[in-house]
């Protein structure tokens, strides 16, 4: 999650898939970390390079008929300065369009599973959640 001054969330209209998202994308295979992900993710979708963050949430899916599942990490990025939004520049291929929006109209735009996480994080950003399909898990 990368914020603006203002405290609105950066958002991307793929071109992929319906709703909106948050930058980042698969880890790569050759060792690659779920935080360089984050920082590699984020300079290729919106060309925006990230030297801070912080695990905020750690969300594991179960394979359902035509998805996959595993785990999915978010990262808080921080705020950024509003001038650096100004540099934007979208990966045509897989990016549509990106916006700052506040986080409560961020929330009603973000697709489902994404939506729970950021939902999570930004009701209680002081903790790092553990998430198992987008909720707490239960006994």
């Amino acid at each position: 999650m990368l914020r603006d001054g203002r405290g609105r969330l950066l958002i991307l209209k793929p071109t992929y898939k319906g709703g909106w998202t948050l930058p980042g994308g698969v880890v790569e295979a050759d060792g690659e970390t779920p935080w360089e992900a984050c920082r590699r993710e984020t300079l290729e979708e919106t060309g925006l390079e990230i030297t801070d963050g912080r695990l905020a949430c750690v969300d594991f899916l179960r394979p359902r008929p035509g998805r996959p599942g595993g785990v999915r990490f978010l990262f808080d990025c921080g705020v950024l300065a509003d001038e650096r939004f100004a540099t934007v520049v979208v990966q045509a291929e897989e990016i549509a369009r990106y916006r700052l929006s506040r986080p409560d109209k961020a929330l009603l735009r973000l697709s489902k599973p994404v939506r729970r996480r950021v939902a999570a994080v930004l009701a209680d950003p002081a903790v790092v959640h553990y998430l198992e399909d987008g909720e707490p898990p239960r006994s």
